[in-house]
């Protein structure tokens, strides 16, 4: 009876990943349509990161009070809301476009509407997991979210870049409502379990204003995930910074060649899949830390090469070496604290977490097009000693001020993995702190 209950939990986690696959595709498609579509407008990459940035901002403010939401509500029809509304505002996009009205400010406005939604969307997808699958699958489970993530990417940008010039921006905004409408019916279809209360615990509730810094004290007073998440805000703060420049840095050096941003949107996509499917297959590091560590590192050196390139031949095997990090590190983490946070609180401390993530991702958002803009990119036009010698590096014209930065990040990344390392805390995480659920 057990293995019956078991294989039943696997095939419904099965079918909504199936349903976030699809819907990350075309997300994916969308994405890659506005990116392109933002370019020619504007040619600036401070309109391409502000796109980024307003899908942030929002959240930070929301992350808080979503843990507590996810905890207490169903987190069934929060998974159904939030992409029902993300359905409404690409048809929003979708008419706009339709009728010449479509504006850069309308993006931002959509980005930070859907940001909102898709945080207690993602959270309470996030928070269910472990109470679909059996804990000996959750680096697999975590893994498989890389597939769905990087599987979308090398189908996405390809086929964007192919239906963009048949069928257009208005075109592709279609098919991204269809494929939400796909991950919406695999989510009512299915049985979502809720976390379970026992009747002490649903009359002791505090008021929900009072539950609000529970996830920080919660991770407060465990030293190790502290220390994981200070190590993984200090990664993924230069990470964010370099990512909001790609997409501009790659246009600006290629000439707009949407076929190069394409194929390297698909060399990702394929290393990130083949990583998850390694460690789907394998099932990852023991301890798990050392997975976390080592794709900061393999991601790091592999963005250094990347952006002291400045051809495609060189561009899409370093892509491929970066994204095949990503499911070693993200996998590794995502396991470590499934396994650590009783799953009638996963809904607060992941939102804590959550918070601090997008925090320094909105940051690095913000600043990004600015510093290159402003600074950097007028600097390399600029003639004098620091920048004849720099330029013999990254080259002159547009896009050398972009990957000056994009290479300084990834540095960041490399010193980052190296010496979390050195931290003892880190190391002995798994074997001091018991799991949620002993």
């Amino acid at each position: 009876m057990s293995k019956n209950i078991e294989s039943a939990k696997l095939r419904n986690f099965i079918i909504v990943w199936i349903g976030q696959f699809v819907s990350s595709l075309g997300s994916s498609m969308t994405s890659f349509a506005t990116t392109i579509w933002a370019w020619e407008v504007t040619g600036e990459a401070t309109s391409l990161t502000l796109v980024g940035f307003f899908y942030l901002l929002p959240t930070i403010f929301i992350a808080p009070i979503s843990g507590v939401i996810v905890d207490r509500f169903n987190r069934k029809w929060l998974m159904i809301i939030g992409d029902a509304v993300a359905i409404g505002m690409t048809f929003v996009i979708f008419l706009l476009y339709l009728t010449n009205n479509l504006q850069i400010w309308h993006l931002y406005l959509q980005s930070a509407i859907v940001g909102s939604f898709n945080q207690l969307q993602r959270l309470a997808y996030s928070a269910s997991v472990v109470l679909m699958i059996p804990k000996k699958h959750y680096s697999r489970a975590s893994s498989m979210e890389f597939i769905s993530g990087y599987g979308s990417e090398i189908l996405a940008p390809s086929l964007a870049g192919f239906l963009y010039r048949i069928i257009g921006f208005a075109g592709i905004s279609l098919i991204d409502i269809i494929t939400f409408a796909v991950a919406i019916s695999t989510v009512i279809w299915v049985h979502i379990p809720q976390p379970s209360f026992t009747e002490t615990e649903q009359q002791n509730r505090p008021p929900i204003l009072q539950e609000l810094g529970f996830g920080w004290r919660y991770i407060q007073a465990r030293k190790g995930l502290l220390a994981l998440l200070f190590v993984s805000l200090l990664f993924w703060l230069p990470h964010d910074l370099g990512d909001a420049l790609y997409s501009p840095m790659i246009l600006a050096r290629s000439g707009n060649n949407t076929l190069a941003l394409g194929s390297l949107a698909s060399a990702a996509g394929l290393g990130g899949v083949t990583g998850a499917i390694i460690i789907t297959t394998w099932g990852g590091f023991k301890p798990r830390i050392k997975g976390v560590l080592l794709g900061m590192v393999g991601a790091g050196i592999s963005k250094i090469f990347f952006g002291l390139s400045r051809t495609p031949l060189v561009w899409i095997p370093a892509q491929f070496c970066s994204s095949f990090n990503f499911p070693i590190n993200g996998s590794s983490e995502t396991a470590i604290w499934l396994a650590k946070v009783p799953p009638n609180l996963q809904g607060r401390v992941f939102a804590t977490r959550s918070l601090f993530l997008q925090l320094v991702s909105a940051f690095a958002y913000l600043i990004a097009g600015p510093l290159a803009d402003r600074i950097f990119e007028p600097a390399m036009k600029s003639e004098n000693l620091s920048t004849s010698i720099l330029a013999r590096i990254f080259g002159t014209g547009t896009g050398a001020g972009m990957s000056i930065i994009y290479v300084l990040c990834a540095l960041c990344m490399l010193i980052v993995g190296v010496c979390g390392y050195q931290f003892r805390i880190l190391h002995n995480l798994e074997q001091s702190m018991p799991d949620g659920d002993s």
